[in-house]
């Protein structure tokens, strides 16, 4: 039984989500063997990757000889308990990912998919990497965050309060304030 509760507590999870999209250059950066060297070396244990809609089928692991164990799947219908357990999460620059990893003050990396056009979602990327909530890659670049990973210098992310800006609405729009 010490050995069970030994393994489950050593385990340390990166999960990486695309969402909805195809995302198949961030696939294809983590199935990489030098982002899963490092992950190993920075003490990460299994990869999850959630991959959408892409094509691009990463390589499974058991992770028996010392590497990170690997596992993917399409979708989900939450990813909520994947971003729970996860000790990091990298994805897309969706804004739903991003806040929802942000609320659960989940370590990030945030990759920007550069082949978007109109791509808004880098700005929100960038600018909360630049506030320091969290880190901002594009593929090409991804092995080069993790390795200088400093989880400790994340700040957290607190939520700015509607509450004024709806009371402004309501009174414009001559509802009464609840």
């Amino acid at each position: 039984m010490g050995d069970t509760v030994d393994a489950l507590s050593s385990k340390r999870t990166v999960f990486v989500t695309v969402g909805t999209t195809c995302f198949d250059a961030l696939v294809k950066a983590v199935d990489t063997l030098e982002v899963k060297r490092e992950l190993s070396r920075r003490g990460y244990t299994h990869l999850l990757i959630q991959m959408g809609r892409g094509t691009y089928v990463p390589t499974t692991s058991p992770g028996e000889d010392g590497s990170v164990a690997v596992e993917y799947f399409h979708f989900s219908s939450s990813i909520a308990d994947h971003l729970r357990e996860a000790s990091l999460v990298i994805s897309h620059a969706g804004s739903g990912s991003i806040f929802e990893t942000l609320r659960l003050a989940k370590p990030l990396i945030v990759v920007v998919n550069e082949d978007l056009m109109d791509n808004h979602q880098s700005e929100l990327a960038e600018e909360l990497a630049e506030r320091k909530h969290l880190y901002c890659a594009r593929p090409q670049t991804l092995t080069q965050i993790i390795a200088g990973l400093d989880v400790e210098s994340l700040l957290p992310y607190h939520p700015g309060d509607a509450t004024p800006v709806a009371k402004l609405i309501n009174h414009f729009l001559g509802l009464p304030d609840d």
